[in-house]
């Protein structure tokens, strides 16, 4: 947008005179680790005067009441359900997580909710932190309170995303607990009702029983975890139900009431579930409805659309990473969409070609769920001719080492016609691990002829890329193609786009 566009959607240029006025190269709207990339990248790689805004806690939502502490809860059960698979672990620990100390544990992630260790990082990039709400006065214009930050290049948003609340009569006078008070609480609440069996909805009841809550999982869908392949829910809600998780899919709630101490969560049909405490967990909904979008003539209240340079729909100046454009809502497409933005702004020429099907996904529950790329249901809709190879992921030699039983499946999806790999799903313990190659080879679009020569160590888990070859030319073998995906290549193939 030209610098005349001020004209249009005029601001008020007499400001009251205890108005500050400061100029910097850059202001980022939002501390969140899309907005702390942004900021320090342009400070480092270009040498910009960056002002950093934030209204709560500089981390954002990530560090103090998502990633973080969420992680923290779900760890010791992790390590103790590992441990009673391995003999000579399992006889020298006990079947229960210790609640207080694991509580007292998240506590220090989070530094008790208190962000002064986050500061450093901030100062040491030289950028000005900026305390209170930020929002758009007219072009290349932030106002925080008193003060009007002036943009001579650009302004980045990167403000996140809220918990979504679903219509549900009753919901709102029921006091629900949101990611945010079910991950920095003390209070372990003898039963605890979850509405929605997406990512924070299954690792928090998973977290919460593991801590001695009683937990109920209600689920519109037909299966947890929605989004992945239908195996992915399948094998989680088993390992619930040893955990003694209550799981209702395909249904919804119809209305929820509060008396005293119990809440009840009525369900289609007419079946009723009381409990202590909800969760809300059913997804997340856009920000923009107070960052004074109004006064650049854009709409409030929506994602905000950008294009593959993270700009803006239509302005030249106003970038958008992170939750805040809907692309792709997790913490590490925010902080891959804000180095790109950041390398717009000082010159270089990119695009975001990493944050749709390349993104990588985990949940963090046991067994965990790793995906990146298509799942075969989203390859069929793409119109792509795709074939599932499953493999056992406890199916290797490295597998054993963490112990026995040990349930999960990997899936990996081929495109037949290109043979590329263009999605993995791995469930089972600790597979977030094994997630990075699988990205490699998606987003890179790596031939399985080059795959094949990639070798896998012994004896590691990561073996499971040799089995998954060695499936691939069975395969092969059985509709009477020619040689072994181990052919000499002369020269390097030729991928298409």
């Amino acid at each position: 947008m030209s610098e005349g566009c001020n004209a249009i959607y005029p601001t008020n240029d007499v400001q009251p005179e205890k108005t500050m006025k400061r100029v910097f190269d850059v202001v980022v709207i939002g501390a969140g680790p899309a907005g702390e990339i942004a900021g320090g990248r342009l400070a480092e790689r270009g040498g910009k005067r960056v002002a950093i805004v934030e209204s709560h806690l500089v981390g954002g939502e990530c560090s103090f009441y998502a990633c973080m502490p969420s992680k923290a809860l779900l760890r010791p059960q992790e390590v103790l359900a590992e441990a009673t698979r391995v003999p000579g672990a399992a006889e020298a620990v006990s079947v229960r997580v210790d609640a207080a100390a694991a509580l007292r544990r998240r506590d220090r992630i989070v530094n008790d909710l208190d962000d002064a260790n986050q500061l450093p990082w901030l100062e040491a990039r030289n950028l000005e932190l900026v305390r209170g709400h930020g929002r758009l006065d007219g072009e290349r214009r932030v106002r925080v309170a008193d003060d009007l930050l002036i943009a001579r290049e650009a302004v980045v948003i990167a403000v996140g995303s809220g918990a979504a609340t679903p219509r549900v009569p009753g919901l709102a006078e029921a006091g629900a607990w949101s990611n945010r008070e079910i991950t920095t609480t003390n209070e372990i609440p003898n039963s605890l009702i979850v509405l929605g069996g997406g990512v924070v909805g299954v690792e928090m009841a998973q977290a919460w029983r593991s801590l001695g809550s009683e937990v109920t999982v209600i689920e519109a869908m037909q299966r947890l975890l929605p989004r992945e392949g239908p195996f992915a829910g399948a094998e989680l809600e088993e390992a619930f139900e040893v955990h003694g998780i209550d799981v209702r899919t395909g249904v919804e709630a119809a209305r929820v009431t509060r008396r005293d101490s119990s809440i009840t969560v009525e369900l289609e049909g007419g079946v009723r579930i009381a409990g202590e405490r909800l969760l809300v967990a059913v997804g997340r909904k856009p920000l923009p409805t107070d960052l004074g979008l109004e006064t650049i003539g854009l709409e409030p209240g929506s994602y905000l659309e950008v294009d593959e340079r993270l700009r803006v729909r239509g302005l030249d100046w106003l970038y958008a990473v992170g939750d805040v454009n809907g692309r792709s809502l997790l913490t590490h497409s925010g902080k891959y969409q804000a180095r790109l933005a950041a390398d717009h702004i000082l010159g270089e020429e990119v695009r975001a070609r990493g944050d749709g099907a390349g993104a990588p996904r985990v949940v963090f529950t046991d067994p965990g769920v790793a995906a990146v790329g298509h799942t075969l249901a989203s390859a069929d809709a793409a119109g792509i001719a795709a074939e599932a190879i499953d493999l056992a992921t406890g199916g290797t030699a490295g597998a054993s080492f963490h112990g026995r039983g040990a349930r999960g499946t990997t899936r990996f999806v081929v495109d037949l016609e290109r043979e590329l790999l263009i999605g993995a799903t791995f469930v089972g313990p600790e597979v977030a691990d094994l997630l990075q190659a699988a990205t490699v080879a998606v987003v890179g679009r790596v031939p399985l002829q080059t795959l094949a020569h990639a070798i896998a160590p012994f004896p590691a888990r990561s073996e499971l890329w040799l089995k998954f070859i060695e499936a691939y030319e069975r395969r092969r073998d059985q509709h009477g193609l020619a040689g072994s995906l181990h052919t000499d290549l002369s020269g390097p193939v030729a991928v298409a786009a």
